[in-house]
């Protein structure tokens, strides 16, 4: 991608108005189109000397300023310095490293070093000690993202990868500190291959994207239901339905965008639809999803297909009083680091001088030549990458590798319905059930991916020493949806996982096939669901496919009216009260008795397939009471000046007259403050983003002083977080899926339900009505439970 020719400056100086012109007089279209003659290809020295081509700093400069201040806030919110106590402060915590010698450092010590990354962000931003910055940014950064997996995603990849590209280049030319310090690198030319790297890296996000999109269940609206309801796509309400804007504007648009906008970047003609487009795409993502600076760093990036020497045009519209703080307006000084024609290095009198200090080349030296050689082989790598995984055949399961490098982004959505974790003894053959999330702060993401299974079992193994429990073998039952499929089992439950094979160049045998038959179905899973939620919102479906040989355990809540209904195959029902078995087939239903446990046995030689729906009659009762109570306190409750019943003063003071009138109170007093949320002006929520802002980093600096203080001091950060923190606080990052330290891992009874996977990329299904997963057993409080 060497596109982008330079503009003529206005006040050039002989060795930019020799280069513009020389170009000018032999500029042939193709040249005029694409920024280079096909001549520079005609040999491995002119391809060498057209990469190390000399450009205007001031793009990339701008770009380097950009991005350290996105990896700024980057570092304080998504990477998680705001909350690094939380996050890394307990030892128990299971981490999932890509490679296994990896583990954290003591909570203080990782504050230290995220605070490390901040400074780097920092120095890469103002361009002061800029390899230095880079270096200390760069080296923790990827430190941080290869020692735990559950955190990938595309766009964390992404910022790593820039980190390193602007590490070799010489970004710090133009409106750096650095520039200050040493003249020789102020305003001085950098290497074409600088914006080679980074246009075509930025190229491969959308294309590759794209080409990952043209999966049949994204081209067929699957991957991404529902994003219609949200009010970024209010405009194309106005001609379009919901199912509509999902799949034509969501999926198709999403895939035609991503194909197309990094070819619209590279021509002027069509760079101005590309802003638009793509501003508004990444725009909507950044109302849409939490995916931190991302959308930002789209947006901030896309300028670099522009002239190199915008940034000058742009601040010469500025007043004289800031030029003090911009940057040099005077045209680019020579740089030894980029090769010149044999007419700008001719030995002249007026260019000795010059030629004499920067040393320029008209033919390529060793630095040049790496640095083209490490160009191609750089961008051969990352075409290789997303295309690896029959080299990495153990990080293949449902979907091929692990999430980031594969730029296959919102092309799958997740949904958990169910972890059992069963351990044996191998000594007595006492059976017991854990807990699956309670060492990895309620994450499940590791629920998806063999290799990480592996890790967790051998985890788990290290952790129940410490309850006298060794010994063992570990049973892992995971219950997953892909694409709005039926829920079916990822692993093979029969098999001892800390026995299991596993190796990275190997397919993982123990590994259940996705169910792709059965995709068929799903457009009438679909329509079911939907007729059963538009009678109540009480009612709950949840499809399930199991594979033949195989059982499920499942427990129904008293609280549950619950039938299930076969929809293909054969399965047989035993009731653990009466050990009855009734045989079912294709269309047949039973009542299921609350309270009690029952197991479904797969008895076809196909897989069979049932649904399980579930009607909370608890919850129904609780809505007509709500509404009486609702109704009797508006009667009551004084009116505001616009008419409304001012239900919140009444409700203080209202006494509860019966055991659940605190709670209609409560769910009153929450529907109000909602609705008066919605009613407050645009300038409200601006002024409480901004709160929110506030106090993350406010907890930043708290973060920062503990880990520094229990470093020279004996104090743990736990305790002087606790002496800074006096009162309780809220919306910290990642506290509500914190266990205290000094929580043991609350065992739990078999088939426990867990639900709730906060994965990045998880398409999240939520109980929503009391426990209406196949396999939901209450939870218990006991460490572990412990079965004969």
């Amino acid at each position: 991608m060497a596109h982008q020719r330079q503009k003529k400056s206005s006040s050039g100086s002989d060795l930019s108005e020799l280069s513009t012109d020389s170009c000018k007089s032999h500029q042939s279209k193709f040249e005029s189109l694409f920024g280079f003659d096909l001549k520079d290809l005609s040999s491995v020295l002119r391809f060498f000397a057209l990469l190390n081509r000399p450009m205007d700093p001031a793009c990339l400069g701008v770009m380097r300023f950009m991005y350290g201040l996105l990896m700024l806030f980057d570092t304080i919110q998504e990477r998680g310095l705001s909350g690094a106590d939380l996050i890394f402060g307990d030892r128990n915590e299971c981490y999932f490293p890509l490679f296994n010698f990896l583990h954290p450092l003591p909570v203080q010590w990782m504050i230290i070093l995220y605070t490390v990354m901040a400074f780097g962000a920092f120095g890469i931003m103002t361009g002061f000690l800029y390899r230095l910055s880079c270096a200390l940014f760069v080296i923790p950064y990827w430190y941080l993202f290869f020692l735990d997996k559950t955190t990938w995603n595309n766009h964390s990849y992404l910022f790593g990868l820039v980190g390193l590209l602007l590490l070799v280049s010489d970004a710090n030319r133009y409106w750096s500190i650095d520039g200050l310090i040493w003249p020789e690198k102020r305003n001085s030319h950098v290497p074409l291959w600088s914006y080679t790297l980074l246009r075509t890296q930025f190229f491969f996000v959308y294309f590759l994207a794209g080409l990952k999109k043209l999966d049949q269940d994204w081209m067929t609206g699957y991957s991404m239901q529902k994003l219609s309801l949200h009010w970024v796509f209010f405009p194309f309400k106005l001609f379009l339905s919901t199912d509509q804007i999902d799949l034509y504007i969501v999926h198709l648009g999403g895939l035609f965008l991503d194909l197309t906008i990094g070819y619209l970047l590279f021509f002027d003609v069509t760079r101005p639809y590309a802003f638009f487009f793509g501003g508004s795409f990444h725009l909507m993502n950044s109302q849409i999803f939490s995916i931190g600076m991302f959308p930002w760093t789209m947006l901030a990036t896309m300028p670099l297909f522009c002239y190199v020497d915008w940034p000058r045009a742009l601040f010469r519209k500025f007043p004289s009083k800031l030029s003090c703080v911009l940057p040099l307006d005077d045209p680019p000084q020579p740089s030894r680091h980029c090769v010149y024609s044999k007419e700008q290095v001719k030995p002249e009198e007026s260019s000795r001088a010059v030629r004499a200090s920067t040393q320029l080349r008209d033919k390529p030296g060793p630095y040049h030549k790496a640095a083209a050689i490490g160009t191609v082989l750089y961008l051969a790598v990352q075409l290789f990458m997303p295309y690896s995984h029959f080299v990495t055949k153990g990080y293949n399961n449902w979907t091929n590798g692990l999430y980031g490098y594969s730029w296959d982004m919102m092309v799958h959505s997740w949904s958990l319905q169910h972890v059992k974790i069963t351990y044996v003894k191998k000594d007595t053959g006492e059976v017991g059930y854990l807990k699956p999330l309670v060492w990895t702060r309620g994450k499940a993401r590791w629920s998806s991916h063999a290799d990480m299974v592996k890790q967790y079992a051998t985890c788990i193994e290290q952790r129940l020493k410490a309850y006298n429990i060794s010994n063992v073998e570990l049973y892992f039952d995971v219950w997953r949806s892909m694409n709005k499929r039926f829920q079916q089992r990822m692993f093979d439950p029969r098999v001892n996982i800390l026995e299991a094979d596993w190796s990275v160049f190997s397919d993982t045998p123990w590994i259940l096939p996705l169910l792709v038959d059965l995709s068929s179905w799903r457009e009438e899973l679909k329509n079911i669901s939907k007729t059963f939620r538009n009678e109540t919102e009480a009612t709950d479906v949840v499809f399930v496919a199991d594979f033949p040989g195989l059982h499920l355990e499942n427990y129904i809540q008293e609280h549950l009216n619950t039938t299930l209904k076969v929809l293909r195959g054969e399965i047989r029902v035993e009731f653990e009260s009466d050990k009855h078995n009734y045989s079912l087939s294709e269309g047949e239903t039973m009542q299921l008795p609350a309270d009690a446990f029952h197991t479904v046995y797969t008895v076809s030689d196909e897989p069979s397939c049932y649904m399980y729906v579930y009607v909370n009659t608890t919850y129904i009762q609780y809505v007509k009471n709500l509404s009486a109570f609702e109704d009797e306190i508006i009667k009551l409750a004084p009116k505001d000046r616009d008419g409304q019943a001012n239900l919140t003063r009444i409700l203080q003071s209202r006494p509860g007259d019966s055991p659940l009138v605190a709670e209609y109170k409560d769910s009153l007093r929450k529907k109000s403050i909602r609705q008066s949320i919605e009613q407050r002006p645009f300038w409200w929520g601006v002024l409480d983003f901004w709160v929110r802002k506030f106090n993350v980093f406010k907890r930043t600096y708290h973060v920062v002083r503990a880990g520094f203080t229990s470093v020279f001091t004996n104090q743990t950060v736990a305790e002087v977080m606790a002496s800074l923190n006096k009162q309780p606080e809220q919306d910290t990052p990642d506290q509500s899926n914190k266990q205290s330290s000094t929580d043991t891992p609350a065992k739990e009874d078999k088939n426990t339900d867990s639900s709730a996977d906060t994965s990045a990329d998880s398409g999240v299904n939520q109980p929503g009505l009391g426990s209406n997963q196949p396999d939901g057993h209450p939870q218990q409080a006991d460490p572990v439970t412990h079965q004969s």
